[in-house]
């Protein structure tokens, strides 16, 4: 089977890590990186013995697919003149700065039919997966994701760093319209957002809340839901999920616990992989455009809250108005 040709447009951490992970793939020939900074890109291209390309067209005109993995305000031109110049395209999440740029992205992908995958990761995490094929009718959402700082998230507020993740997971699993946002957030360490709570309901009657922050003195990740008689966990570290239920053949009825069957793996090659099998098959991506967008939406209305909060109470942010990612 002829391996699909594909190249790395970033050569940051998160870049490296894709391109590390593509030589990985049985059915990817990893041809080359491109990076702004040159040292960088050739750095990594000596590490995994690839070419330094020298220019976004040399990457474009080398590569059957890419993985754009650089700062959101380019992630828009970048993935267009992809598309347009007959190259897939994977696009880390966020899918672009604002909704009128990933809309005219969408539009590019439907018109030349090229395949357009948003990196929203966390969909391809083994207790993830697991987890959704029970979900049945999920009503209520209690979810916290907090790490400690890192200079890396200067740029960009904690609504579009990490709260992203779990707005686009509950979307996927309630499968309504939102109904009504609410939202406060704070700087803390940073003139950006650091710490944000939401509190979003649907037209079917779900709510979720969730907290993000980026100022806590340890890693949580945790993601926790409830439908009719059930209750389900996400451990997205150790990959896993469990499902509590009442046991009715008892006296009296207990609670059943069921740790999820999972299948092992990284989350990141799962994404990898389903990327390259679109790519091969041209079917639909799990994570395409409209599911980057509706992320992207629902996280701008969770921030304009928090920017009405904080006008409030005469807390200075700032974030570009209608955009997200670094300025």
């Amino acid at each position: 089977m002829q391996k699909v040709t594909v190249a790395v447009i970033g050569a940051g951490e998160h870049g490296k890590r894709h391109a590390r992970t593509f030589k990985q793939v049985p059915a990817v020939e990893l041809v080359g990186v491109y990076d702004q900074k040159p040292d960088r890109a050739r750095a990594l291209a000596a590490e995994l013995g690839v070419k330094t390309f020298t220019s976004l067209e040399e990457t474009l005109a080398a590569a059957q697919a890419v993985s754009v993995v650089i700062p959101t305000t380019e992630h828009a031109n970048v993935a267009r003149r992809a598309l347009e110049g007959g190259v897939d395209v994977l696009v880390e999440k966020p899918i672009a700065r604002n909704l009128e740029e990933a809309e005219k992205l969408i539009q590019v992908a439907d018109r030349t039919g090229h395949i357009l995958q948003v990196g929203h990761l966390e969909r391809f995490n083994p207790g993830v997966v697991a987890a959704k094929a029970v979900t049945r009718q999920p009503l209520f959402f209690e979810i916290h994701r907090l790490g400690v700082f890192s200079a890396r998230s200067l740029d960009v507020d904690v609504v579009f760093d990490l709260m992203i993740h779990d707005l686009d997971l509950v979307i996927w699993m309630v499968e309504a319209p939102v109904s009504d946002v609410r939202a406060v957030g704070l700087p803390v360490l940073s003139n950006k957002v650091d710490i944000a709570n939401a509190r979003v309901e649907f037209e079917n009657g779900a709510v979720a809340n969730f907290t993000a922050s980026r100022v806590s003195t340890e890693k949580v990740r945790k993601f926790r839901y409830f439908q009719p008689h059930e209750y389900i966990s996400i451990d997205f570290t150790r990959r896993d999920a469990l499902l509590l239920s009442v046991d009715h053949e008892g006296t009296p009825p207990r609670i059943g616990f069921r740790k999820l069957e999972t299948q092992n793996g990284e989350p990141l090659q799962a994404e990898l992989e389903s990327f390259v099998d679109c790519v091969r098959t041209r079917r639909l991506p799990l994570v395409g455009g409209r599911e980057g967008r509706d992320a992207l939406a629902l996280a701008e209305r969770v921030m304009f809250c928090i920017e009405e909060h904080a006008g409030r109470v005469h807390v200075p942010l700032t974030r570009s108005v209608g955009h997200s990612g670094e300025l």
